[in-house]
């Protein structure tokens, strides 16, 4: 029973490893590496939470072809940042420039905090305020006469 119990634990180990594929063997390592470090900063246009170094998707591998036909005919790394970034805009880089196109991109998720934080403000504001609405002119002038003391005098 013991056994049995180890190699299940076994199995279940070994199906949670995660499995990448072997990258192929380049005939240029220094291209590779090159394509390899640039591809870490662009972003799979499928994936949108990879790199495109990370990605297995058949369009990670065709950009990243492209990348290495495009320094192969001597492009510098932000030549071919600005080709993709032509053919595909900001989104491609993994971190997109600020600018007036990517604004929201940056201060959205700022945004989004504040508008939480004002609704959620604004609603304990009026529950607040309704629960001293709802105060009859009795319950009023009997939490006064409680406040000033006077509650215990009458008795």
């Amino acid at each position: 029973m013991l056994r049995l119990l180890a190699l299940l634990l076994l199995a279940i180990a070994t199906a949670a490893a995660p499995a990448k594929e072997a990258a192929p063997a380049a005939q240029d390592p220094v291209l590779e590496k090159r394509v390899m470090t640039l591809a870490e900063e662009l972003r799979c246009l499928v994936c949108q939470n990879q790199t495109l170094a990370d990605s297995n998707a058949p369009l990670a591998e065709d950009l990243r072809n492209q990348i290495r036909e495009r320094m192969r005919e001597g492009n510098s790394d932000a030549q071919v940042v600005e080709y993709l970034v032509a053919r595909y805009g900001d989104f491609v880089l993994y971190r997109p420039p600020l600018k007036a196109t990517t604004v929201l991109l940056w201060f959205g998720p700022l945004l989004l905090l504040a508008a939480g934080f004002a609704v959620l403000l604004r609603r304990l504001l009026r529950r607040r305020s309704m629960e001293v609405a709802e105060m009859t002119a009795a319950d009023r002038k009997r939490a006064a006469e409680l406040l000033a003391g006077t509650q215990g005098e009458r008795r």
